[in-house]
Formats: structure tokens, sequence, C-alpha cells
């Protein structure tokens, strides 16, 4: 009988990370020293809101909090949801933590966006932040860069990008 259980929770995992793998980007932890620098980068002060797409185990949104900034993360994972969800309670208003595909939702207005994607996901990222409210968005990617935007400022592997500049916008668009 507990064979069975084995079987459906292993079932059930591979279908999550197949899934997630499908659409978006495996985890893959950002390091403090990256968070410290994207958040040095783009300037962000507190009552600031920071969104960050595939949040996985929250630290972001946790280095967040502790700096006074409001964020909201999306993950795609049900496991890593509900270990972001539950690392993050103890800053209670600060944090939001939504379950599901960013691709697909509403994001709220923000002062910055923070991603850690793969490469074959930047150019689709790049026009869908050129669609949503390009005024006021900052965008802090770890590791990757966008191919038709240039960052206005970088640091060991973290890119700051101006959404908001119209030197900045994607001309396609």
């Amino acid at each position: 009988m507990w064979w069975q259980l084995v079987l459906i929770l292993a079932l059930l995992l591979a279908f999550c990370f197949s899934v997630v793998l499908l659409v978006g980007a495996p985890y893959m932890p950002t390091l403090r020293k990256q968070i410290e620098l994207a958040f040095e980068l783009a300037k962000l002060k507190p009552g600031d809101t920071i969104i960050e797409l595939g949040c996985g185990d929250g630290r972001v949104l946790v280095e967040a909090a502790k700096q006074g900034l409001n964020s909201v993360g999306y993950e795609l994972n049900p496991l890593l949801f509900v270990y972001a969800w539950a690392r993050t309670r103890k800053y209670g208003h600060r944090v939001k933590v939504v379950y599901g595909d960013f691709w697909r939702k509403k994001w709220p207005p923000a002062d910055a966006i923070y991603v850690f994607l793969l490469p074959r996901l930047m150019s689709k990222l790049e026009a869908r932040i050129a669609e949503v409210e390009p005024a006021n968005h900052k965008v802090i990617s770890f590791a990757f860069t966008f191919p038709v935007h240039k960052p206005v400022a970088q640091n060991r592997g973290v890119f700051l990008y101006d959404f908001s500049h119209p030197g900045h916008r994607l001309s396609s668009l």
C-alpha cells in the first residue's frame, strides 16, 4: 500500500516539474550577494514595490521585506510556492506570493521587476514588459540579458534595464 502512495507522489512531482520546465525555468536560487547587488543597482527605497517572476523559495522576497520593500512573487511550481508562502508569512502585508504562471497573470503596478530566467525566455519577457506599463519599470535580470534592450547598469552578472526611458523601449512594439 505504501508503494502506491510513493508512486502517486513521484508522478505528481514529475508532472509539476515537467510543467514548470515547459513554460518557465528550473529552480536556481539567487545568492544573497546578487540580491544585494540587484537592489543597489535599482536604487530601491523603503515602500517601493518589486515583482519577482518565478520567486522559487522566496529568498528575494524575504530580502526585499527586510529592506522595507513591498514584493509580489509568482511561482508555478506548487512545492516551491508552498515553501515561499510559508517562508514569507512573518513579513505580513509586505509580501504576497501568487501561485500560477506569471505569463498569464496580471501584474500589479511596481517600481521594479526581478527575474532569473533562461535565455530562451528573455525575448518573450522583453516584449511582455514593454506591453505592461513600460513607464514605471526598472527590470533587474540576474545572469541573462535581453536581446534588444541594453542594460543601463551592470555589476557581476546582475543587469539593470530601464523600460521607462524612451531610448530603451522596443522599437517594434
